[in-house]
């Protein structure tokens, strides 16, 4: 089982493009390029470990994109899950997405207020998930 955690930015500044020194705001208006960070799904999946059962996250702050974008993930990289969620709600909702059902995993108040992390709900349903996809498999 891998899990492939959301990546802390989709974007870069190349090393090489750095400024030696501290830029001088006298300088104006800055503009920045960056470049898009490679994605790592598509060769662990098709190359690295092609019988392995790969989860992913997806991250969003619009709640009505959120599921299409996991769909499309699934369906791009051709792996098992994507665990996704909303920003606003990162701590105490997710959706676990296949590409034969939709999962919500919610926090209850008396759970949040005993200090249950949404992080237990997702481990539990994932290695649920991952014991079938053994048993499937053999």
């Amino acid at each position: 089982m891998f899990y492939l955690a959301a990546a802390v930015s989709d974007f870069y500044v190349p090393v090489s493009e750095m400024p030696e020194h501290k830029i001088q705001s006298s300088g104006g208006p800055l503009q920045i390029t960056m470049k898009m960070v490679p994605k790592m799904l598509s060769p662990l999946v098709k190359d690295w470990a092609p019988k392995a059962f790969i989860i992913s996250f997806k991250l969003e702050t619009d709640p009505s994109i959120i599921i299409n974008r996991a769909r499309n993930a699934l369906e791009v990289y051709q792996h098992q899950v994507v665990v996704a969620n909303i920003l606003e709600s990162i701590h105490s909702s997710v959706v676990i997405v296949t590409k034969d059902s939709e999962t919500k995993l919610l926090l209850t108040e008396e759970e949040v207020a005993k200090g249950i992390a949404i992080e237990e709900k997702i481990v539990d349903n994932l290695q649920s998930r991952h014991t079938a996809f053994i048993c499937d498999r053999n």
